[in-house]
Parts: C-alpha cells; sequence; structure tokens
C-alpha cells in the first residue's frame, strides 16, 4: 500500500486551503473508507472517486474495486495520477478523468467512495444520489449531521429531507482535523448512504424539493405562512387555496418539524388544487 506521505511528496505538492485542498494522510481512516461499502455488501466492480488528489484513496480502492475512476479538477495533481498509476491504467483497471466533477460527463459505476471537495460537495452529492448507487463520502461534520437529522432537532432541515429521499443516511464516523495534511478548520464525517426508493411518492420530484426548499427558507415561521410568503420560490400560483384545502394540524407546524412524507404529501396536495410554474 503507497504511503501517503511518500504520495505527496512524489507529487510535489501541498494543500491548499485557499483551493479546498487537503491531503487525508492518515493510514487508519484511509483503510477504513473502504470497509464501509463492503459491510452493506454494495457492487464494487466500479468504484468512482471524486477528488483523487494524490492518490492516496485511490490505491485503496484499487485494492477493493476491479475498476476504479477517479475525477481530478487539478490539472498536476491529474498529471501526476496518470504517472503514478500507469501500471494500473494500463491494465485497464483504473481511468483518471481530468475535469470539474459538476460538468464532466459521469461513467456508469456500481458505488463511490470520495473525500469531497467541501466547497462543492453539496452540488456534487446531489449529482450522485439520483444515480441510486451506495455513496461513501467525506463532509464538514456540521454538514454531515444536517445531511442525516431526523425532524425535530436543530439539524434537521432541507438538506435533512433532499437526501433522505434519496437514500438512508448514516453518518459512519468522525474524523480529526489533524488527519489531513494540512488541517482543516472544522472536523471531518464520514456519511454512507445507501439508495432506496422513499416510503411516500411524489408525481413531480422537481416540485417537491422546490416545496421543500421553499418552506425551509421560512422555518420560523408556520406552515401556513412559509406557503404564503413563498410562492415565488415554490411556483405556487394560488398558495391561499393550498392553505385551505391542508390539514390544520400541519399549517399549525413549523418545517423543522415537518417530516419528509407529511412534506410530500403536502406538496401533493398544493400541486393538486394550484396550478405550479418554474418558480425561481
Amino acid at each position: 500500500m503507497r504511503d501517503p506521505d511518500a504520495l505527496i511528496a512524489r507529487a510535489g505538492v501541498r494543500g491548499d486551503p485557499d483551493r479546498d485542498q487537503h491531503f487525508l494522510v492518515d493510514d487508519r481512516v484511509l483503510d477504513r473508507l473502504p470497509t464501509y461499502l463492503t459491510e452493506i455488501g454494495a457492487d464494487t466492480a466500479h468504484v468512482l472517486e471524486i477528488g483523487g488528489g494524490t492518490g492516496v484513496l485511490t490505491d485503496r480502492l484499487l485494492e477493493l474495486a476491479d475498476e476504479v475512476t477517479v475525477i481530478e479538477r487539478d490539472r498536476t495533481l491529474a498529471t501526476f495520477l496518470t504517472e503514478e498509476f500507469a501500471d494500473e491504467i494500463g491494465a485497464g483497471r483504473l481511468t483518471v478523468i481530468e475535469g470539474d466533477a459538476l460538468e464532466v460527463d459521469l461513467p456508469e459505476f456500481t458505488a463511490s467512495v470520495s473525500n469531497l471537495p467541501y466547497g462543492v460537495s453539496s452540488e456534487i452529492t446531489f449529482r450522485l444520489l439520483p444515480a441510486q448507487r451506495p455513496l461513501v463520502l467525506m463532509f464538514q461534520q456540521e454538514f454531515a449531521e444536517r445531511m442525516v437529522a431526523e425532524p425535530g432537532t436543530p439539524e434537521y432541515g432541507r438538506l435533512s429531507v433532499s437526501t433522505q429521499h434519496y437514500a438512508d443516511a448514516d453518518l459512519v464516523e468522525s474524523i480529526p482535523k489533524e488527519a489531513f495534511s494540512p488541517p482543516p478548520a472544522v472536523q471531518s464525517a464520514v456519511v454512507r448512504l445507501e439508495p432506496r426508493d422513499p416510503d411516500y411518492e411524489v408525481d413531480d420530484e422537481a416540485f417537491f424539493l422546490r416545496f421543500v426548499k421553499a418552506l425551509f427558507t421560512q422555518r420560523r415561521k408556520t406552515i401556513r405562512n412559509a406557503i404564503r410568503n413563498t410562492a415565488h420560490i415554490s411556483g405556487l400560483e394560488e398558495p391561499d387555496a393550498v392553505v385551505e384545502a391542508a390539514d390544520e394540524e400541519l399549517l399549525r407546524k413549523r418545517a423543522g418539524a415537518v417530516a419528509p412524507a407529511e412534506f410530500a404529501a403536502l406538496a401533493q396536495l398544493a400541486a393538486d388544487v394550484s396550478p405550479v410554474t418554474d418558480g425561481q
């Protein structure tokens, strides 16, 4: 197994906090990350890694997977990966894609293990989740806690509902700052996302997610007032009609106390009684 510090030295780079670059260098953490896939019996035929860096995690994923694809935005690091892992690339077991994970075409993959760039972790995650594949992703601790939060807790919000719409989310490990070089300003955490269908149905997923977003922008307001105040976001043309049709007990709640299935039912009701535009 390649040594993390030796890889950084061979790459001739240093992590740059200004560019959201913090290299994971703790061998114990690196060794554990792939196990979060094997624990659930995930298909590891083709594992996707976003943000390959100097290849410390790539090296371990090659031990696990039949095939690995790495997407790396930094040209210097992408070039280093192609040189360092030339044998694996030559054997058809590794593909290195230089580019932005938000813009390049994603390959067909069976699972992903990634130490995501924190500045774009949300956008990347919601590009991966609709693929319905097991994901093991590293985030800032606070972000991770919001992803897995339950209704009625301070951390519960739009991120919780949107994440759990696609998958069961489990915070499997907190990672100290010292596991990285250079250490980030915040603690990190690993979230495992197991895809599953939600226990409710929505006819228009895009509207459902937009409706949830709208109501959480007014999380201190009652649902009654939030519906009326956010029509410009949700796209509801007749928010008062929704309020008139909705259950009174639900209308008295605030967004932080509304379970995902309740949001889904309310979104369905809203779409049934009010015309909907694209919103903003």
